[in-house]
């Protein structure tokens, strides 16, 4: 009788085993993420370990656990990694740690998108639309990513004789959190001091927002633009413009570092980019609207 159903697989010395380390699935960004990570680690022959740390209550005990698997390399993805974690981590064992798109000191390198310049071009696009009163909407404060992307939004609306008139603060990744900082922010703003033009962070915090925008109503007209171009950022439901990072490009350099070799040619590398839909339109194109059936809810 043959057995060898029942035998258990043995890791070959010559496989790689990836720990990817993320902070739960729920966010979009972090599934993206997460689902390049995984195809490019199949493409090299590698395994991937998935560590998921959903508090700072049990991370140490996960990553411990991670370390008699003796990965040869962690990559963490998400939106909610910190200098600590990624610190910790390093002091952990001997094993490399890396964080695609990060800019933390901490981190092993930074292999992100330029966050300014993506902040840079989104004021020019709603500058473009003739808005006067600006916003950005952050997940916390001191997201040195994060921080980034604000910067170079207000440096080019300062160019052009503009402010950045508003800063909101949803306290987590989480569309409620964006939808209730958001309707709390028109609800108690006069609508002469209003912004009609915002920023977000990421997608998700764009989705809440421009729902809290909706519900809001009372003629509240708001041009809203995203960062990480998600699947449902494409939806008509929302047609949200976004700045597209290149994940893929992310990956295969910090793969590149855990694992050795280059995935990606250089002059195969995808840019950064603006993905143009409809949410960052003023009021006078509504009309171009209509052939997504979205315009009644923007």
């Amino acid at each position: 009788m043959n057995n060898a159903i029942n035998e258990h697989p043995v890791k070959s010395p010559d496989t790689r085993t990836v720990g990817v380390v993320i902070n739960g699935l729920t966010h979009p960004c972090t599934l993206n993420m997460l689902g390049e990570v995984t195809r490019q680690l199949n493409n090299r022959g590698a395994l991937t370990l998935l560590l998921n740390v959903e508090s700072d209550n049990h991370w140490q005990s996960v990553l411990k656990g991670a370390q008699r698997s003796l990965p040869d390399g962690l990559i963490i993805i998400g939106t909610d990694h910190n200098d600590a974690l990624i610190s910790t981590l390093k002091a952990l064992s001997d094993i490399p740690v890396v964080c695609p798109g990060s800019i933390s000191e901490a981190s092993t390198t930074w292999t992100g998108a330029d966050y300014a310049a993506a902040g840079a071009e989104t004021a020019r696009l709603l500058l473009s639309q003739g808005f006067q009163r600006f916003g950005y909407l952050q997940e916390r404060e001191s997201n040195p990513a994060s921080a980034q992307k604000m910067t170079g939004f207000a440096d080019a609306l300062i160019q052009q004789d503009k402010t950045l008139n508003k800063v909101l603060t949803a306290g987590g990744a989480d569309r409620e959190l964006a939808y209730q900082a958001m309707l709390g922010y028109l609800k108690k703003t006069r609508a002469s001091e209003r912004i009609n033009a915002l920023f977000c962070e990421n997608d998700l915090l764009a989705f809440g927002a421009m729902q809290a925008i909706r519900d809001f109503g009372q003629g509240v007209h708001i041009g809203v633009v995203g960062f990480a171009d998600v699947d449902e950022a494409r939806a008509s439901t929302w047609h949200l413009t976004s700045w597209a990072p290149p994940c893929d490009q992310q990956i295969a350099e910090a793969l590149d570092q855990l694992l050795g070799g280059s995935a990606i040619q250089s002059d195969a590398r995808r840019k950064s980019e603006l993905q143009i839909r409809h949410s960052h339109l003023g009021k006078e194109v509504h009309g171009t609207m209509t052939k997504c059936g979205c315009a009644s809810r923007h």
